[in-house]
């Protein structure tokens, strides 16, 4: 056996910490139990509408919905209940997070991974069938400024595989090059000022390491909540394999500091039902041991791989209906909780999706290994973890969003602020998060569109603020003249004021 191959072999041994599982469980078992979950789904067959109307109302005041109360929704087929159910959504994401939509870029570091999870492009067995390559300090860099300076990110999902050459270590390094960007745009300067991460499962340990240096939302997806499709999709030898490791992810990085962490399935390796339960029981856990809820849920599609039939045919496919009642329902079991779309659906859908709910999506979308450096004709399926839905340009987007009347968002001032954890599960609940907000949002978006936007998507962006401005006024008049103050400062060339 070579010797890098005896340092990965060592190294996999050493990453699974056993007591740091066996802590949060109640005789050694987890909290989600499948056949309960199956149980609540069939006890709430066609339910009386009496209580889905009830339901809704609970969700409205702001309230964490159960398993059986999710399970009544999930179990609505009448079509007008539905539409009243569509309406609350939109209704509570307002009530919540105001008019605005938050963007952010995925930068994907390196495709090495030591797992090979049957529905991954990126799985250990497409040796010869994919380019295997980690980005360097200097790529990452590189890769930064583009996203920074030329498009006008200033949020970042970096999502790295499960491999020693992309250890804690590496991460803490690469956020920190990120974080040191500072590029000159049209008007100011641009740089990433929330750096979120999407990563394997880590050690209390390892999470500090992460928190010291600065890490936004900590993002582990449990893929799928059902135990004997997960331990089918991930192979026993593998450490991606062990799922009590991996769903206990969020105990640990909120143990660790980490205020902020991100839930998530892949909609397609099982029914889309039992997931949605598993969901809402997983936030329930995080509320009930740490008072934290997650900080965002993510619903992804399964979409199309390299080498694999699970994505290529899935067993469990979810329709566009569907995942627009998935959408609904996660918006009024977890009011609370930012909710996040992605370029792997197509562009209807994304709009369909803002009006029932979501609250952030990216934009300029490229998931190759260093492919926001390189010209970009067409995706490669050979250096795709999976096949986008949507490649339009950050700018396209934004128009989009001001024609439809939403204002984007690049605000990152509450976790600068301290406002995480339970002070901002508390200010959400409350409304308050959404007034602050509001004002950091009309104050960021005037940046990006000086910097950043042609003449036709300025002068939509503009409409949109002078509303946001307006309205402002209206509600919240003692922060009025700081917002102006602020806002004639930034049109000046200032950058980063915030409330």
């Amino acid at each position: 056996m070579k010797s890098a191959d005896i340092d990965t072999k060592r190294w996999i041994g050493d990453r699974i910490k056993h007591e740091q599982i066996n802590k949060y469980t109640e005789g050694g078992k987890d909290f989600i139990d499948d056949n309960k979950i199956f149980g609540i789904l069939e006890e709430n067959f066609n339910p009386d509408p009496v209580r889905v109307r009830d339901i809704i109302k609970k969700s409205l005041e702001i309230k964490t919905l159960s398993a059986e109360e999710t399970a009544v929704l999930i179990n609505v087929g009448d079509r007008k209940l539905l539409e009243e159910m569509a309406e609350a959504a939109a209704e509570v994401k307002k009530k919540v997070y105001d008019n605005r939509i938050v963007t952010f870029a995925p930068l994907y570091t390196g495709n090495y991974c030591v797992n090979n999870c049957l529905y991954c492009g990126f799985k250990s067995d497409n040796k010869g069938l994919i380019g295997r390559k980690a980005l360097s300090m200097d790529e990452i860099r590189s890769e930064a400024e583009i996203l920074a300076g030329k498009i006008g990110h200033k949020r970042l999902i970096a999502v790295y595989g499960e491999h020693p050459l992309t250890d804690t270590e590496y991460i803490a390094r690469s956020i920190r090059n990120i974080y040191d960007v500072k590029v000159k745009t049209r008007n100011g300067f641009g740089q990433i000022r929330r750096v979120n991460v999407n990563a394997a499962p880590m050690s209390i340990e390892d999470l500090r390491v992460l928190h010291e240096v600065g890490i936004g939302t900590y993002q582990v997806f449990q893929e799928t909540y059902h135990h004997s499709t997960y331990a089918r999709m991930h192979p026993s030898d593998t450490l991606k394999g062990n799922y009590k490791w991996r769903l206990y992810s969020m105990h640990r990085a909120l143990e660790a500091g980490v205020d902020d962490v991100g839930l998530g399935v892949l909609f397609g390796l099982f029914d889309w039902k039992f997931e949605v339960i598993g969901l809402v029981c997983h936030a329930a856990e995080l509320e009930k041991k740490f008072g934290v809820g997650p900080h965002t849920i993510s619903f992804p599609r399964i979409e199309p791989a390299l080498n694999s039939d699970v994505s290529n045919n899935p067993e469990f496919e979810v329709s566009d209906d569907d995942f627009k009642k998935i959408i609904t329902i996660i918006r009024l079991a977890v009011p609370y909780t930012g909710m996040i779309i992605t370029a792997r659906e197509k562009a209807d859908m994304r709009r369909d999706a803002l009006r029932l709910g979501v609250t952030q999506t990216d934009a300029s979308t490229r998931i190759g290994i260093g492919a926001y450096s390189e010209t970009y004709d067409k995706q490669q399926e050979e250096r795709q973890q999976f096949i986008l839905g949507d490649t339009r340009s950050l700018e396209e987007v934004i128009k989009e969003f001001s024609d439809m009347g939403y204002i984007t968002s690049f605000c990152t001032a509450g976790y600068r602020c301290g406002r995480t954890g339970e002070c901002i599960m508390e200010l959400l609940r409350s409304g308050q998060e959404g007034r602050f907000c509001k004002l950091n949002a009309i104050l960021t978006f005037r940046e990006w569109l000086d910097d950043f936007a042609g003449i036709d998507t300025l002068l939509a962006g503009e409409k949109v603020i002078e509303k946001e401005i307006r309205e402002v006024k209206e509600q919240n008049p003692a922060f009025y003249p700081k917002l102006v103050e602020y806002y004639g400062r930034i049109k000046k060339g200032e950058r980063d004021l915030y409330f």
